[in-house]
């Protein structure tokens, strides 16, 4: 017996979702139609309402609503200090460290040649742009410590190097082939705090 096509729709749509399978995106669909339909309500408003709202801080990259993000107007905030991170739930967990209160670049991913991501699908030239205004004087850069990753930052410190820009990465307290987002939050702040020059290599 085949599904209604609007079941179907929605077990396809909820497969998008990273580490849901078929097997999941058919429980969940399935829980939602048959148990709660007020969440699934739910659910498609709040989508709806973000996808029509959310937007991309012209000055750091990370989702907002207005043309600025919160962080980016915040008076306060060291505009000498910029932190480069692959996503905004990274920026998130070194927010959450209570250990940094400098400003942010976010990516939106990292460098996969695989996939047809280069430098300028994750806003390599917005980036220098940024560093070069003359108020940046350091750049953190505190991507993951995957390979893709490790390679992009590689990659980022000789331009920025190049530029006169002191260059600093997460020290080694995240674990190899760790991602920010599960991280715990003591673990990013020794990192973050024990940061270390670019060096050549």
């Amino acid at each position: 017996m085949s599904s209604p096509p609007a079941l179907s729709a929605l077990i396809d749509a909820l497969r998008a979702l990273p580490g849901i399978g078929p097997r999941s995106a058919q429980r969940l669909a399935y829980h939602l139609m048959q148990h709660d339909r007020a969440a699934a309500q739910r659910l498609a408003c709040a989508l709806q309402h973000a996808v029509e709202r959310l937007r991309h801080c012209a000055r750091c990259n990370t989702f907002t609503e207005a043309p600025l993000c919160k962080t980016c107007t915040d008076p306060a905030r060291d505009a000498a200090l910029l932190c480069v991170v692959e996503t905004p739930a990274d920026q998130l967990i070194l927010e959450q460290t209570l250990s940094y209160r400098g400003l942010y670049f976010v990516l939106m991913g990292h460098l996969n040649p695989i996939d047809g991501i280069g430098p300028r699908e994750i806003h390599f030239e917005r980036l220098l742009k940024r560093a070069d205004d003359g108020v940046v004087r350091e750049v953190i850069l505190a991507t993951n410590f995957t390979s893709e990753s490790e390679a992009t930052a590689h990659y980022l410190g000789q331009l920025l190097k190049a530029r006169g820009l002191t260059t600093t990465r997460l020290a080694r307290g995240v674990p190899l082939g760790a991602e920010l987002e599960y991280t715990d939050p003591g673990t990013v702040a020794r990192a973050l705090l024990d940061r270390r020059l670019i060096c050549d290599s």
